[in-house]
This record gives C-alpha cells, sequence and structure tokens, in this order.
C-alpha cells in the first residue's frame, strides 16, 4: 500500500519550536503484525475479550521487575524541560510527541491503577482508565518514538523516555498488538540468522562477488571469509551491509582493513547480524536469544576477539547488554560464558567497535592511509543516538565521540562539525531508529528528521559539506530515503568505513 501524501517541513536557518497542534500525527499508525509472526514470537494476534486486564497485569510485573519504570512514572513534575527536545515533536508539532506526553500516555494509566492517590481520586492526580482509546494512543505514538534518549539528557531526573516506550510495547505485544515489522524482523534473526533473512549460501554468493569486485578495483585480492574454524576476529554486522548501499562500501572497507592488518578474520552464517530489534520492543528474554547466536558462534570458530561493525543500536546492545545476556564480556558465571571467557584474549575489549580497532590500527602506524584520496569529498559526521548516548568507546570518557572523529580525521582532510547543540550527547536521531524504519511510517520518519536535516543544512551553506559520515546502517537507510525529500543526494550519506576503504593503501 502506498504511503499517504504529506507536506515536507520547511528548512530553516535555525530549529524551530513549533506551535502545537493537537492530534495532528494521531492518523500515523504502524502495520499490526499478522498471526503468523505474534505465534511465532509468542503472542497473541488479536485482543482479546480480557485484554485490559492482562495489559494491566503485565504493567505490574514489569513495574516490579524494572525499578527504573516505576521510578520514571513517579518523578516527572512536569517541568518542561523536555517539551521541545524531541525531533518528532519538533517536526510534527502534535504535543503528543512530547517526551513528557508520551510518557503521560502510560503515567496516566500506572496512576489510575498503581498508585493509592489514583485509585482514591483519579480526576485530582491526572488517573486515566485504560481503555481502548488509550491503547490506540498508546500504539500510535509509541511507535512515534525512536528511543533516542535525547530527553533525558536535558530532564533534571534523569527520565528515559526510552524505557516508557519499550514497557509500552511490551504489553501492546502481550495483548495482541504487535508491530509488524519490528516482529517480523525478530522472527527472520531467529530463524535464519539475519534480519533480512539472507540464507547462507546467498550470504557466501555475496561475498564472493565483492571479492571479484574489490580485486577488479584494487588489484589486491582481499577475502571476506566465513566460517573460518580458528581465525582470530568474529566480525558482526548489520546484515544491509552485505547488499545494500551505501552499507556494502563499509563492509568493504572493514575487509580492506583486516587485510592491511594481517588480521585473520571471519564472519558467521550462524550470526551474520549484529542487530537486535529485541531491545526496540523491551523484551529482554527475545534480545537474549537473538543475542545468544554471537556466543555459540564465538564458542564454534574459536575465535579470539569479537568485534562489531558499523550498526548504532547494536552497539548499544553489544556495549550495555552482551556480558549479561550472553557472557561476552565479564561478569556471568554459567559454564559456556566461562569457556568463552577462556578462549577470547583478554588484551583486547571484549566486544570491540570496528572505528576503535581500525583508529588504533592507524595511530600506531599498522596500516597506511593517505587521506588525499577522499580530498573531493568535505565531511562531517552523525553520532547516532545509541552509540552516543547509550554506550561508550574506548578507556575514556567521550570516547563514542571523539575515536570516530579520529578516525574521519585520520583519512579525510576536510572535516567540519556541525552546531555544538546538535551533535555529540545532544546529537538529533536520524528519525528512523527504533523500529520506525518502514514506509508505512514515512512521515513520522520525513518530520523526525527534520532537526538533523536542518543542523546538516547549515554545515552545507558554511562550508560546503558535500558528505555525511555516519556509523549506523539505520541511519545510513534513513538518511538515503529522507535526505531528498529535503532537496539532498542521497550519495551524500555513507560510513566512516566507506572513507576508510577509499584511503588505507592495500599491499
Amino acid at each position: 500500500m502506498a504511503a499517504a501524501e504529506f507536506d515536507i517541513p520547511e528548512i530553516k536557518d535555525y530549529i524551530e519550536v513549533p506551535k502545537l497542534r493537537e492530534g495532528v500525527m494521531a492518523h500515523a499508525k504502524t502495520f499490526i503484525a499478522p498471526q503468523a509472526v505474534q505465534d511465532f514470537m509468542g503472542y497473541p494476534h488479536e485482543l482479546a475479550d480480557n485484554w485490559k486486564e492482562s495489559a494491566l497485569e503485565k504493567m505490574g510485573d514489569l513495574l516490579g521487575k524494572y525499578r527504573s519504570l516505576k521510578v520514571f512514572l513517579d518523578a516527572c513534575v512536569h517541568c518542561g524541560a523536555c517539551t521541545d527536545k524531541c525531533h518528532y515533536y519538533l517536526g510534527t508539532s502534535d504535543p503528543k510527541n512530547m517526551p513528557v506526553a508520551r510518557q503521560d500516555l502510560m503515567r496516566q494509566v500506572y496512576r489510575r491503577y498503581f498508585t493509592t492517590a489514583g485509585k482514591l481520586f483519579p480526576k485530582l492526580v491526572g488517573a486515566k482508565d485504560l481503555t481502548k482509546d488509550v491503547l490506540d494512543d498508546w500504539y500510535n505514538y509509541y511507535h512515534q518514538c525512536s528511543e533516542c534518549r535525547r530527553c533525558s539528557v536535558f530532564c533534571p531526573y534523569g527520565i528515559d523516555t526510552a524505557e516508557i516506550t519499550m514497557a509500552g510495547r511490551e504489553i501492546l505485544n502481550h495483548i495482541g498488538m504487535g508491530q509488524k515489522y519490528s516482529n517480523e524482523i525478530l522472527g527472520k534473526v531467529q530463524k535464519i540468522g539475519n534480519n533480512l533473512g539472507l540464507p547462507g549460501p546467498a550470504l557466501l554468493d555475496t561475498l564472493e562477488g565483492l571479492e571479484e569486485d574489490i580485486e577488479a578495483d584494487t588489484g589486491v585480492a582481499v577475502k571476506m571469509p566465513i566460517d573460518v574454524k580458528g581465525a582470530e576476529v568474529l566480525l558482526v554486522t548489520p546484515s544491509a551491509d552485505f547488499f545494500s548501499e551505501p552499507h556494502v562500501e563499509s563492509l568493504i572497507g572493514y575487509a580492506k582493513v583486516f587485510h592491511a592488518a594481517g588480521t585473520s578474520w571471519t564472519l558467521s552464517t550462524h550470526a551474520s547480524e549484529a542487530g537486535n530489534f529485541g531491545l526496540f520492543n523491551g523484551n529482554y528474554e527475545t534480545m537474549r536469544k537473538v543475542a545468544m547466536r554471537i556466543r555459540d558462534a564465538a564458542l564454534e570458530l574459536g575465535v579470539k576477539r569479537i568485534v562489531v561493525g558499523e550498526c548504532g543500536h547494536a552497539w548499544r546492545v553489544a556495549y550495555s547488554f552482551w556480558n549479561t545476556l550472553t557472557g561476552i564480556g565479564y561478569g556471568a558465571d554459567d559454564p559456556f560464558s566461562i569457556e568463552l571467557q577462556k578462549q577470547l584474549d583478554p588484551n583486547y575489549p571484549q566486544p570491540q567497535h570496528i572505528c576503535e580497532l581500525t583508529n588504533d590500527l592507524i595511530k600506531s602506524g599498522k596500516i597506511k592511509v593517505d587521506p588525499s584520496l577522499n580530498d573531493d569529498l568535505i565531511v562531517t559526521y552523525h553520532d547516532s543516538c545509541n552509540v552516543a548516548r547509550a554506550s561508550r568507546m574506548g578507556t575514556e570518557p567521550g570516547g563514542q565521540f571523539t575515536i570516530p572523529r579520529e578516525l574521519i580525521k585520520s583519512v579525510v582532510n576536510n572535516f567540519h562539525n556541525m552546531a555544538d547543540d546538535t551533535i555529540y550527547e545532544s546529537t538529533f536521531c536520524c528519525g528512523g531508529g527504533g523500529g520506525l524504519l518502514t514506509d508505512d511510517l514515512m512521515e513520522v520518519r520525513v518530520k523526525g528528521a527534520l532537526p538533523r536535516v536542518t543542523a546538516l543544512n547549515n554545515v552545507v551553506k558554511e562550508h560546503q559539506v558535500n558528505f555525511m559520515a555516519t556509523i549506523c546502517a539505520i541511519c545510513k537507510a534513513q538518511f538515503t530515503k529522507v535526505l531528498p525529500k529535503y532537496g539532498f543526494d542521497m550519495s551524500m550519506v555513507g560510513g566512516v568505513h566507506q572513507l576508510v576503504s577509499k584511503a588505507i593503501k592495500l599491499d
């Protein structure tokens, strides 16, 4: 079904706080998952007669399991610090896309059923009954949140709207209102091993074709090994890197880095996907099942290091959750985790980001680069939200900001940051993260990209920037689709290792 027509916001010289337009995005509804998808995920596929009781039971379960959720629902004083911080509110002007209002969709129900004041005096404390209309608002507006956590940076109490969104989506799944896009992807990755459903033979054929392309272009036989036992490094990267532009250019860059460094490495057909949409749905058991493929592949192949490619939420899951979900990293005590810890090389971070690895190799002189080969490009950098606000890189605080920029500056001669209040921990989301990268939410995606496009447009005008690098597969896919709506060329978006690939010297 073709997406409905909508007005493209006007790009101005500054990020404007819009006038409120109540309900202007109430129509933006993503497709509900069909029965086969929900059955595989272990969820009902439609609302039952007792959906209200089931939803409240699940909410009570989450409140008991995650203390942070209860704290966030209790702590808000409606101070307004977050109201203009969400890219979806700035792009759509719908007040329910203000972080505080999006939180209140659940907070009102929480107060009605889980607080004494709400049970006795609901109107006095802003409590509401859970009705079908409220449930529809949950479904619509919790899928107009990319879980980017920008609002939490500015909240004086540190309230994280992402956790409330995750809880809302988990409750919706539990009662039969799962999202088609995210749940289909979670089914593919568990059945086949990657989000795109690429079977092993197709993956192998793709890699062989890329090897031929690299050799034809460079005269060097750079290999892309897969399922090689005894390799030093297991690379886990988003599946978009295997077939889609511009993502594949970064995959070529990874291969050239390993080749130039003389490092043995491998991909895995069993764990060919770094992305983990279990994070977006708020279900930690699903996230664990998806992440366990990585541990299984590492044990099977006997690797010494695990490196994650350019994917924002994949790095967040790897950095923040793999140790407790799978035992990759220190602290887990089940037999397989202990075996893996003995196997992995303690001299390296486990896991390690590909930018950190490449940056170290260049700084140590183990690989050589010629930045003049990128002199046709004037580059800026987009901080992906899950890297910027939910992970780190390297050994120093803020490494997730400095390391990618150091790497870029080592392979290009012309680099300019966007405005200070739109980068680092204040970075604006691309507008397509958190399970929103689907065409049925194109209006949300285009309007949500407005703040980032505004900052990009300013640096284009001031410094003639013609390339925006990023280290997130979702950002790349979002920008290549959305930037043309604003009059930019889709080819101006690419990966950091796309730049590395052009500059690296190969033997």
